[in-house]
């Protein structure tokens, strides 16, 4: 079913707050506004975040952890947002970032709206459908230490109530109705758009932001982000094992954050693109038919809100062609693993050596591998912390 067309801008000096949540387009169109934040003032909107996504403030000012072993979120974050915010005087000004999408209760949610300036923000929430979601956001959870297989995680977000083991932070993102229920609760429903993201029309939300903001058309432009890609099912499978390995020896959070995700997955993601051959990650038809029934049961909540919603929202429960297993063994090229390797030796190699006083020494071979795993990751991290 077609809904609402945007065909007016929001009115000058509003604060359009995007947040997400996850998967639906959030990285695209933040590398958008950031790539046009020096061409945007011309026409009256401002982009004040420092950087292309605000993570560190969305997540202080939702009371969040960090990723494994990033940076910890603290006020100051948040705070240097809000200043640069205010800064924009009454001017209209954007702010994307899905971790917003995380705030719990209503009290979390009114605070983050009064500090942003009240009755100036206009909530943003980007949709797409939760069959879409699923691969790409276990994958993501696995970048971030997760170690259960795609089946498995799949069984226990749809299959084993309460569905919150072991990523609680899925339904909180992708129950849409009720993230789109808690903002309006606040806001109130005239306050709040919603639009349904169409995979088909690849520049769409683009083009329906710079008409939110009274943008020229072809303003925002894509900004290409190998970084930013989806690992295939090989090497998301090496990073689970990886990831067990590296849990089942005690090593270290910011050691995982600095060589696996920002190291080895990193470079691998810049250094090599998937292939035809590349075993994508597949969903069971079962969990396929589950997804296409929350969306349906999602859209009818979301449509009594009140809110608008932009787009087609019958894509939110469409059940796509095909699921089953996966066709063909997930196999790493070694090309792929070799990438993956170098980043990881590229990431220790920026730590300057410090020579310290000899120890005695013991052959390799005298020592037992996981007491190796435990050494090396320990000199790692304390390489990487003298950086």
């Amino acid at each position: 079913m077609e809904t609402d067309c945007i065909e007016e801008a929001l009115p000058v000096g509003t604060r359009l707050l995007h947040i997400g949540p996850h998967k639906t387009g959030t990285t695209a169109i933040q590398g958008a506004l950031f790539a046009a934040k020096d061409t945007m003032p011309e026409h009256g909107v401002d982009f004040p975040a420092h950087s292309r996504h605000p993570m560190e403030a969305a997540l202080a000012a939702c009371a969040r952890p960090a990723m494994m072993g990033d940076t910890v979120p603290t006020d100051k974050h948040w705070t240097r947002l809000l200043d640069a915010v205010r800064a924009t005087g009454d001017r209209t000004s954007v702010i994307s970032s899905e971790f917003f999408a995380d705030a719990e209760d209503d009290e979390t949610i009114a605070r983050i709206v009064e500090q942003l300036g009240g009755e100036r923000v206009h909530i943003l929430i980007t949709l797409r459908p939760l069959a879409k979601i699923m691969p790409s956001q276990w994958q993501q959870y696995v970048q971030n230490g997760l170690r259960m297989g795609y089946d498995n995680w799949l069984e226990h977000m749809l299959r084993k109530a309460p569905y919150e083991q072991p990523n609680p932070s899925f339904w909180r993102r992708h129950r849409h109705d009720r993230l789109v229920e808690r903002w309006a609760r606040v806001v109130g429903p005239g306050r709040v758009t919603v639009v349904v993201v169409d995979d088909g029309d690849r520049e769409g939300l683009l083009r329906t932001f710079e008409t939110l903001l009274g943008l020229p058309a072809n303003l925002l432009r894509p900004v290409p982000d190998a970084a930013n890609r989806s690992l295939t099912l090989a090497e998301t499978e090496m990073l689970r094992r990886l990831n067990v390995e590296f849990r089942g020896n005690g090593l270290p959070d910011e050691l995982y954050s600095k060589l696996v995700r920002n190291g080895a997955v990193m470079h691998m993601k810049n250094a090599c693109s998937p292939t035809p051959q590349d075993v994508k990650i597949t969903t069971p038809r079962w969990a396929l038919e589950a997804a296409g029934a929350i969306g349906a049961e999602m859209t009818g909540t979301i449509a009594a809100t009140g809110v608008r919603v932009v787009g087609d929202t019958a894509l939110l429960s469409a059940v796509p062609e095909g699921g089953g297993k996966a066709p063909g063994a997930p196999r790493i090229a070694p090309e792929v693993a070799a990438q993956a390797l170098y980043g990881a030796l590229a990431a220790v190699a920026a730590a300057p050596v410090r020579h310290s006083a000899p120890a005695k020494a013991r052959t390799v071979h005298q020592t037992s591998s996981k007491e190796l795993v435990r050494v090396l990751g320990h000199r790692c991290l304390k390489r990487l912390r003298r950086r």
